[in-house]
């Protein structure tokens, strides 16, 4: 009998160690991913959750039930080295923004980049449906746009925003792309509204027919797909806002000499 009341006593002793133990090892391990959700959940404001979440719910239901079936469609109907063509088209024109805010960020060597790469193209690349800088050259395209230039002179996001079709934002994003917006040669074509419109629903269609089902995964993976894009969106921009300048060797390949090729090497950049 009195073996039996100790051995009761160990395993209780025991039992009562082991759960302080993982209450310790929870609170020292568990802990910091617990805190590093948190960080990542705040990384950007977002007071207008609900009304976020229905702008999202409105843009999902307008993807997969309008824009992903014309996407299909559009796919099929085209094959894709014209389709990637196009899409080297609407790049080609979109880069007095890119190179316009590199010079707004006094990034050089990005204005020069984007430069270089619209005459190339503009010219060898029949008008910038093909991409012999990046093809040939190895010239690669640089992301720049006004709500990268807030960022840079320490302009903070504000708050999330979810904008209709455009998709997820902020406040200084979405300033950042109305100023934009007057850079972009489609507004001066005069081409009418329906026009201009028609030009922006095909450079949506014609990348989406490019897209390898990334939403889908999103939504199909994501616990809260919400979420997933806030917490996504707002990395990819903080990456690119804080990104040094690259240090580009334009004619990196055993058929050309780079110090004698190199426009960015003439002059010392």
């Amino acid at each position: 009998m009195a073996l039996r009341s100790l051995t009761l006593l160990l395993v209780g002793c025991l039992f009562f160690v082991g759960s302080v133990c993982a209450d310790d090892f929870d609170d020292d391990f568990g802990g910091d991913f617990f805190d590093e959700e948190v960080v990542s959940e705040r990384l950007i404001a977002d007071p207008l959750q609900p009304l976020n979440r229905g702008t999202f719910w409105v843009n999902d239901k307008l993807y997969f039930y309008v824009f992903k079936p014309v996407a299909k469609v559009y796919r099929k109907a085209l094959p894709r080295p014209v389709r990637v063509s196009v899409g080297h088209f609407f790049s080609n024109l979109s880069t007095p923004v890119r190179a316009g805010n590199a010079l707004l960020q006094l990034n050089f060597r990005n204005f020069g980049t984007e430069t270089y790469r619209f005459v190339i193209n503009s010219t060898f690349g029949l008008g910038g449906f093909f991409d012999p800088a990046d093809s040939v050259a190895g010239v690669k395209k640089k992301v720049e746009d006004f709500g990268q230039t807030l960022g840079y002179y320490q302009v903070g996001h504000g708050f999330y925003l979810v904008l209709p079709i455009v998709g997820p934002s902020s406040l200084r994003d979405a300033a950042g792309v109305y100023v934009d917006s007057f850079a972009d040669p489609f507004r001066y074509a005069e081409l009418g509204t329906k026009g201009y419109l028609a030009t922006k629903f095909l450079d949506v269609e014609n990348r989406l027919s490019l897209d390898r089902e990334t939403y889908e995964g999103i939504v199909l993976d994501s616990l809260d797909p919400y979420l997933f894009v806030r917490a996504a969106y707002v990395q990819s921009r903080l990456s690119q806002v804080g990104e040094e300048t690259y240090n580009i060797n334009i004619f990196d390949g055993p058929l050309f000499d780079s110090d004698l090729l190199n426009p960015f090497d003439w002059f010392g950049f």
